[in-house]
């Protein structure tokens, strides 16, 4: 009759030390139902094209139209491009165009920035929007509530024809008004103050590129009487933001670069960068 009781005896000293090992245990101390740390998606995209071959030939002379009356090496010189000085291709990359004429000088420029969160909670995209949103602030066209174009109720500025801000456009944000009305009246053309003929014209967020755009219109005095216009288009595409810049500087002092033709083009360039991307 001895015998069984030490048999139970020992039986319960061992479930008791199987006890305290669990109670060692790292895992034993996970709750059921405990939500799962998880990490934020990467970005979409995670290379970027060559910068100075991503503009076919055909765009590059129309864009660049005195280029072709040059000798045919300092043409070859102008269409190859300059490449920004980037020191990490796959996160940031531009490539400049420049063309000088008797009649008058051209000058384009596009970037490609893609962007990496290093926070594992936010993703690439969502610090894309944040870096766009201040490209586009800073450019006076923030949209209601700060939201992003695609974001914006029916009726804002998104709709493409007036931008958020200023019922002017923007005039106190980038200056551009304040340039403009120095442009010389003789020059017969709404181009010499965008907006105050043709709404069209004022710097405005853009539909139907990326997943997010505007485009500025800035027209600035360049030396003593000449006046250059530079138009903007800027858009993002997932993790990546192009900016692209056109400008134009008429040789002649008493002409205004035409707004409507600038615009038109680089926003036509900038739809073709969203394709490659897209590709």
């Amino acid at each position: 009759m001895a015998y069984v009781p030490g048999v139970a005896l020992l039986v319960a000293l061992v479930a008791g030390c199987s006890a305290g090992s669990d109670a060692d245990d790292p895992a034993a101390d996970s709750k059921p139902g405990s939500p799962a740390v998880t990490t934020a998606p990467p970005g979409k995209y995670r290379t970027l094209p060559e910068s100075c071959r991503a503009v076919p030939r055909s765009t590059l002379k129309d864009l660049l139209p005195g280029t072709a009356e040059l000798p045919e090496e300092q043409q070859e010189k102008v269409y190859e491009g300059t490449a920004s000085v980037t020191y990490d291709t796959d996160r940031k990359v531009g490539c400049r165009w420049t063309s000088d004429t008797p009649d008058a000088s051209w000058n384009l420029s596009i970037d490609f920035e893609r962007v990496v969160s290093y926070d594992p909670s936010v993703s690439d995209d969502d610090r894309a929007r944040e870096v766009y949103a201040t490209k586009q602030e800073d450019a006076g066209l923030a949209a209601p509530g700060g939201a992003t174009p695609s974001e914006a109720p029916s009726g804002s500025a998104s709709s493409g024809s007036t931008p958020s801000g200023s019922p002017d456009g923007k005039a106190t944000a980038t200056g551009s008004s304040a340039a403009e009305s120095s442009a010389s009246p003789s020059a017969g053309s709404d181009s010499a103050t965008p907006g105050a003929g043709d709404e069209d014209l004022r710097p405005r967020l853009l539909d139907d590129l990326g997943d997010a755009a505007f485009l500025d219109d800035v027209l600035t005095p360049a030396g003593s009487t000449a006046q250059h216009r530079t138009v903007s288009v800027v858009f993002r595409t997932s993790n990546v933001i192009v900016t692209v810049h056109y400008g134009e500087q008429p040789g002649r002092v008493t002409e205004v670069p035409d707004s409507r033709e600038l615009q038109e083009k680089t926003q036509a360039l900038a739809r073709n960068l969203d394709e490659i991307l897209s590709d």
